[in-house]
């Protein structure tokens, strides 16, 4: 029984070296070349692909990128849809030496833009219904390159310290201005603890991911950890809406199904739900995962939801499991193997079991990045810990309870977004003074983004939409725009987000 909200049973065991992250993912499929590694399901048609089809089809692509005058080392930026394409362009840069930057197709043209100004890519791929950028520096191919790329003779695996960059995501900075997490080679290495401490994943399983490709949390939890234990991976298409996601887990056979909380919110609209019988579990991850839709669920389809915490910079790490399920109220424990703690924000020393603090894991976690891409330390860093933002609670038998956010970051659909990126841009639309965006609840377990801003005159709701919409990223654009005579503030004329907040509930 713990004292004092600190976890720690041991490391796991070091990543090999050399190592290749895209080597890893694919070397277990190497056994069953014709073991199905991939099913895109639509409800009248699947698309599948074999280890062996896959292997080869990452293998020619970096071939195909090595032979193209890349340097190794070389960034590229994927403009790439809810498509094969995605995963494969994803690990054959890494295979080769590259540095791919998966983005969001979501993300408006300015802010592709400035991700290319600031990431300096010398390679931008764009899919099949993604709309190519015009007036480019950088070198850019297309889709039908894409088809090209696969049959070019297999590239050499680029072998070396498992610490070394392997590729960047993007995330919301607190400053307003996205950042680039640079992740290395061992990041998947490190996502092994999530096999038993989350997924309880064998290569047995059909693991169905609900979201695109391109997101992070389908890219580790839909695809590579599956792939790299020798499992099944099940994609829906994009044409799939949520209400039909039953009837594809019937149809592709899955044993585990992973979403975010919305998308189990929305399952759960339909009046009735078939029976799944070779659902085992799901899983959760993305945003907090309300009581009412993890117990609704449960009683509607006989399966639990094991929820897990993380973040970009280093991933999930907190988690319930089938051999291990959350206590009442629990988002689950530290995985084995990492050493986590809850901190004081004054002292950042572990608090008392029970008392609130911030939620911090050790900075020699495996999974942690390597840095902010351009930055010259690393942010949220004491000499021992890497300090989430997240505010929780643990008890005597580690079981840690999610309580909100340090700062002001919002969550929509499972992104963390900056109230300061969409203030900046609603700042710049005429006639508005200051404006506020705070994530508020219009009904429960269903949050939206709300913008609050300062004007002498009543400004067109559907206006504002659209000017929001050409410049942020769909998951970024506030749903409701609220005028206010004055935005509140503090003594030292801070910006109070809480009392908006607190005062749409109070209105509501």
């Amino acid at each position: 029984m713990l004292k004092v909200s600190l976890f720690d049973q041991g490391p796991p065991p070091p990543c090999p070296a050399p190592f290749n992250m895209a080597a890893y993912v694919l070397s277990a499929g190497q056994k069953t070349p014709d073991k199905t590694a991939l099913e895109i399901l639509s409800l009248d048609g699947v698309e599948r692909w074999t280890y062996g089809d896959l292997t080869a089809a990452i293998m020619g692509v970096a071939g195909g990128l090595q032979a193209s005058g890349l340097s190794k080392g070389d960034r590229i930026l994927l403009r790439i849809g809810n498509q094969i394409d995605f995963p494969i362009l994803f690990l054959a840069s890494i295979a080769g030496g590259f540095v791919p930057i998966p983005t969001s197709t979501q993300l408006t043209e300015p802010e592709v833009r400035t991700l290319i100004s600031d990431l300096n890519p010398a390679l931008v791929v764009f899919g099949k219904d993604v709309p190519c950028l015009n007036t480019l520096t950088c070198s850019v191919i297309g889709p039908e390159d894409l088809k090209d790329l696969r049959n070019h003779p297999a590239g050499v695996l680029d072998f070396g310290d498992p610490n070394r960059l392997a590729y960047l995501v993007t995330t919301s900075g607190t400053s307003g201005k996205p950042r680039a997490v640079m992740h290395a080679h061992r990041a998947i290495w490190a996502r092994r603890m999530m096999w038993g401490g989350w997924y309880g994943l064998s290569a047995d399983d059909r693991l169905m991911h609900a979201g695109a490709f391109n997101w992070t949390y389908t890219l580790g939890t839909g695809l590579m950890d599956p792939w790299a234990i020798g499992a099944t991976a099940l994609i829906p298409d994009v044409s799939v809406a949520p209400i039909d996601l039953p009837a594809l887990i019937n149809k592709g056979r899955a044993t585990i199904f992973a979403a975010a909380p919305g998308i189990y919110r929305q399952i759960l609209k339909a009046n009735h739900l078939p029976a799944m019988p070779t659902l085992r579990h799901g899983l959760s991850a993305g945003e907090k995962l309300s009581p009412a839709v993890r117990s609704n669920w449960e009683r509607s389809t006989g399966c639990n939801i094991h929820e897990a915490l993380g973040m970009s910079e280093v991933s999930t790490f907190i988690s319930s499991s089938p051999r291990q399920p959350s206590a009442d109220g629990a988002s689950g424990k530290p995985q084995h193997g990492r050493r986590v703690a809850v901190l004081s924000p004054e002292t950042f020393a572990p608090v008392p079991i029970g008392q609130s603090g911030v939620l911090a894991v050790s900075r020699n976690d495996p999974g942690l990045m390597l840095g902010y891409y351009g930055a010259d330390s690393m942010a949220n860093m004491t000499d021992e810990w890497f300090v989430t933002g997240d505010i929780v609670a643990m008890d005597s038998d580690a079981n840690v309870t999610y309580q909100g956010r340090a700062d002001d970051m919002m969550n929509a659909g499972g992104y963390r977004v900056s109230p300061i990126e969409v203030e900046t841009t609603l700042n710049t639309y005429p006639g508005i003074v200051e404006s506020a965006a705070v994530s508020v609840e219009i009904k429960p377990d269903t949050f939206v983004i709300a913008a609050y801003y300062h004007s002498d005159i009543d400004l067109d709701q559907n206006t504002l939409a659209a000017f929001c919409a050409e410049r942020l990223a769909r998951y970024k654009c506030p749903r409701l725009f609220l005028r206010v005579t004055a935005l509140p503030k503090g003594a030292n004329n801070k910006l109070q987000r809480a009392a908006l907040r607190k005062a749409f509930k109070v209105e509501e």
